[in-house]
């Protein structure tokens, strides 16, 4: 049996992981910590979990998680993971970030766009990026893996096929984004209230979104050139849900059959549905799936590819349980077969 400990387990991110993990069947959490509510039941803070996860909430301190778990979620933010981890607690414990700390490969790139200095910058080179789909060999084994951002995971397994055999221009590609409220996490923020959200949408981060260079990272890699793209994030009234809509040149000479080949790498992903029509976000919620389709616009040249997640599942917690399965040689899918449902 797994013991793991969650750091950060009353935010969106980590209730989902409490929620995930109570289910998996060769997992005990066994450190649930909270620096909000450390002293009260989780089930107090979400009480659709009373009777399932009643535990006793405990500080959030990584060397004391270290001594009691074989795996750690930290759910932390900006900032706070990279001054946390050390070479100490990597070699009692797995660390899964589901926060940015470590998935930028290079330390200045975080510090500009995120603001704040990067702690452990050594750590860098013994990071993976846990996107399963593009990276399951690397993460295999590893100590340490990013867990990657909600509209990332979603816009680069959206273009990833498309950029890795060349079937698009590498200039010129737009990401258009929407996401439900909860990408903005629990804190108290006007511009979460529901006034503010509510019968509305709105763009945010345009030009500067943190997402910007971790797409540009993962894309530039696959494809072997220099990607600089614009992205551009919406908040759309609804608790959770990505869908990217994402758009490019194709390649002169491409065909149908060129990008249903392309995209054909994901069939048997477990967690990869290649869709007919046009994918909805309320038929991933409360799942690990990623649902996309694309079309092509004979007029224009371009392909408009599109993808949708649940923000909260495979763009955090889902997907950090699904590299710790990897990363353990359990079977990718254990505690993974989910249908809709959560604690708020």
């Amino acid at each position: 049996m797994i013991k793991a400990a969650i750091l950060g387990a009353t935010g969106y991110a980590g209730a989902e992981l409490m929620r995930i993990l109570s289910c998996h069947s060769g997992v005990e959490i066994s450190y649930p910590a909270s620096h909000s509510y450390a002293g009260s039941k989780f089930s107090d803070i979400y009480p659709g979990m009373k009777g399932v996860l009643d535990m006793v909430l405990r500080e959030d301190d990584i060397e004391k998680a270290a001594e009691e778990a074989d795996v750690i979620f930290l759910s932390l933010p900006a900032g706070l993971a990279s001054s946390l981890v050390t070479e100490k607690i990597l070699s009692s414990s797995v660390v899964i970030d589901l926060g940015a700390d470590f998935r930028l490969h290079d330390r200045a790139v975080y510090e500009k766009w995120y603001h704040t200095e990067h702690h452990g910058p050594k750590l860098l080179e013994k990071a993976v990026y846990g996107l399963p789909e593009i990276h399951r060999n690397e993460i295999k084994g590893k100590r340490l893996i990013a867990n990657p951002g909600c509209y990332t995971t979603c816009s680069i397994m959206t273009l990833y096929p498309l950029v890795k055999n060349g079937l698009i221009e590498t200039k010129g590609i737009v990401i258009d984004a929407k996401s439900g409220t909860s990408g903005s996490g629990r804190g108290e923020k006007l511009g979460s209230l529901y006034c503010e959200v509510n019968e509305s949408i709105k763009a945010y981060g345009v030009t500067n979104h943190r997402h910007t260079p971790e797409i540009e990272q993962e894309l530039s890699e696959a494809s072997g050139k220099d990607i600089v793209l614009q992205f551009t994030p919406h908040l759309v009234p609804m608790n959770r849900g990505i869908l990217a809509d994402c758009y490019a040149r194709l390649v002169d000479g491409v065909s149908e059959e060129d990008v249903r080949k392309a995209y054909s790498i994901y069939e048997h992903e477990p967690f990869v549905r290649l869709v007919d029509n046009p994918p909805e976000t309320r038929y991933v919620k409360g799942t690990n799936c990623i649902d996309i389709s694309w079309r092509i616009d004979k007029r224009t040249g371009n392909i408009i590819a599109l993808g949708a997640i649940d923000n909260l599942v495979k763009g955090a917690a889902g997907q950090a349980v699904q590299n710790m399965n990897i990363a353990f040689g359990l079977d990718e899918t254990e505690g993974l077969s989910l249908g809709a449902g959560s604690p708020f």
